[in-house]
């Protein structure tokens, strides 16, 4: 049973960390590695080391049955199947580095020499097509003293996930994709990944390179519906009439197209998505290819704010101050990287604007960024309270709770401005006590 069988996890972040919790929460015994001793001491102590919705709970139920040290060779020692979770930031080029994960490779390596049993090591990190079977795969051979394949196997699976949603997902997989070396390490991996899902989602089994091809194309097919969406809603907008909610609803039902990430609003940020479509690209023009939609799809992605600014600026008059509500990339995390709404923020700073900004998660984060050149909110009323015009730029919880009466402009002849970016305000409630405006509707929508 799963709770006779012990696993590794290399990397206790934004993923490790959940995962960590939810092998632990379907039985298995885990040992987290991490280089950093605070994130050591939290896990053991069984408190969250990054802020993630459910880990904390998870982490405290599942205490027994897990333990997290800075040693790489009693963590492989002691369990079967090692999965690698390290950083792999982008370099200049476009490309992803692997030299964190190489690093864990050595460690990894040098603890297999002393080790008998066969060994699967994971890589769950995103990395380039041809990196695990290519110098992974040949670093961890030399330090190891063992062949892939038969003193251990070799994977890569990534996971699909979104922060703020990460325990769900990695429980409730739409498929899982395994890149094996060899038979034994796919089925190691294969059955792990059954007993951690709570249903039987598709297990694709494939060689190395194919794995790492198809999760840079999932990542790069989901961001083009979202250019797409968001180009067509930039022509509606000048269209009367014009609603590309009303336009993507439809096409939407098609099986072939179908609804998800179909939605014209702000443009698409976060660690994962800009930069998997940039390597695309980067890939594809390394090999003599063309990535033209993977191109088009960043041109489109990289103009959103300004988008957004062209829309604020004709309404607005000298001394107003623009209100953003929603700084981290998407709901439910304090992740700010590639955030439309920080880069709004910016957008409207450098062309002498002033702006007061307001997320439930990601303030600090945004501080760090952005300094004290920004007024900053202590709620999202606040942030209302002491604007002139106010963008929303994620759909948040606690954005979708204010009233009517909070846009109503006190003391004032000239009414508030409000751009829902997402529309999950009424319309019709907030159109008779400010100036509604939604992205992608043309001037005489209904």
């Amino acid at each position: 049973m799963t709770g006779q069988q012990t696993v590794s996890v290399i990397g206790l972040g934004k993923l490790g960390s959940p995962m960590v919790a939810c092998l632990a929460e379907k039985g298995y015994s885990v040992i987290g590695v991490d280089v950093n001793p605070a994130f050591v001491e939290q896990i053991n102590q069984g408190t969250a080391p990054v802020q993630e919705p459910g880990l904390a709970e998870l982490l405290d139920r599942n205490r027994d049955r897990i333990r997290a040290t800075t040693d790489y060779a009693e963590a492989v020692a002691g369990s079967t199947a090692t999965f690698i979770i390290v950083p792999t930031p982008s370099e200049a080029s476009g490309g992803f580095s692997i030299k964190y994960v190489l690093t864990a490779i050595e460690q990894i390596g040098q603890a297999l020499r002393h080790k008998d049993e066969f060994h699967l090591v994971v890589i769950t990190s995103t990395v380039m097509p041809g990196a695990t079977g290519g110098p992974i795969r040949e670093a961890l051979e030399a330090a190891s003293g063992k062949r892939c394949g038969e003193g251990f196997g070799l994977c890569y699976s990534p996971e699909f996930i979104a922060l703020g949603n990460v325990i769900h997902d990695m429980l409730n997989p739409d498929f899982i994709l395994v890149g094996e070396s060899d038979p034994k390490a796919g089925e190691m991996l294969a059955s792990i990944y059954r007993n951690l899902a709570n249903h039987q989602p598709p297990i694709s089994r494939m060689n190395l390179v194919n794995a790492e091809l198809a999760k840079i194309s999932v990542n790069t097919f989901v961001t083009t519906k979202i250019s797409y969406a968001n180009m067509l809603g930039e022509i509606c907008e000048r269209i009367p009439g014009a609603d590309v909610d009303v336009v993507t609803n439809a096409i939407g039902q098609d099986s072939r197209i179908g609804k998800k990430y179909l939605k014209g609003a702000t443009g698409y940020g976060g660690p994962c998505f800009p930069r998997d479509n940039v390597a695309f690209g980067y890939l594809a023009n390394s090999i003599g290819a063309t990535a033209a939609i993977a191109e088009a799809t960043d041109v489109i992605n990289r103009k959103q704010a300004a988008r957004i600014v062209s829309h604020l600026l004709p309404r607005l008059s000298a001394g107003m101050k623009v209100g953003i509500l929603g700084l981290a990339y998407k709901p439910d995390t304090g992740v700010i990287e590639e955030s439309q709404g920080v880069a709004l923020a910016k957008e409207l700073l450098s062309k002498g604007i002033a702006v007061v900004l307001y997320d439930p998660l990601a303030l600090e984060n945004t501080q760090q960024a952005l300094g004290d050149q920004p007024e900053y909110a202590t709620s999202a009323l606040d942030c209302v309270q002491r604007a002139d015009a106010i963008v929303i730029t994620t759909p948040c919880t606690e954005f979708k709770q204010l009233e009517p009466s909070h846009f109503a402009q006190v003391n004032s002849s000239q009414r508030k401005l409000v751009l829902d970016c997402w529309r999950i305000l009424d319309r019709d409630q907030l159109s008779p006590v400010c100036e509604y405006m939604a992205l992608g509707i043309g001037s005489s929508a209904a």
